[in-house]
């Protein structure tokens, strides 16, 4: 109890989609949706989901942010670096800054 209250992370109630740096589009979580994002390879497909968010398909060679799975936790990000797009959830309160990770 302890853990998942001093070390646990927020929920999750937005997701902020980044293209090439600059925020594409931050959309609740509470609607299920597929976005397609625009990169420089190609187009990457987003799904959100029962209060989750994922990439479902990205046109890079490794596809690392495919693989990682639905992301649940605010503060918690998938890169596709290739083709410059991210995902991330936001609200509540996350354990650790993204960015300064």
């Amino acid at each position: 109890m302890l853990w998942q209250n001093g070390w646990g992370q927020g929920v999750a109630d937005h997701a902020i989609i980044r293209s090439g740096g600059k925020i594409f589009s931050s959309v609740s979580l509470s609607r299920d949706q597929v976005i397609a994002v625009p990169g420089p390879l190609g187009i990457t497909q987003v799904a959100i989901k029962n209060l989750q968010a994922r990439i479902i398909s990205d046109p890079g060679p490794r596809l690392y942010c495919v693989q990682q799975g639905w992301l649940k936790q605010a503060g918690e990000i998938a890169l596709c670096l290739p083709n410059q797009v991210s995902v991330e959830l936001s609200g509540g309160k996350s354990s650790y800054d993204s960015l300064n990770y």
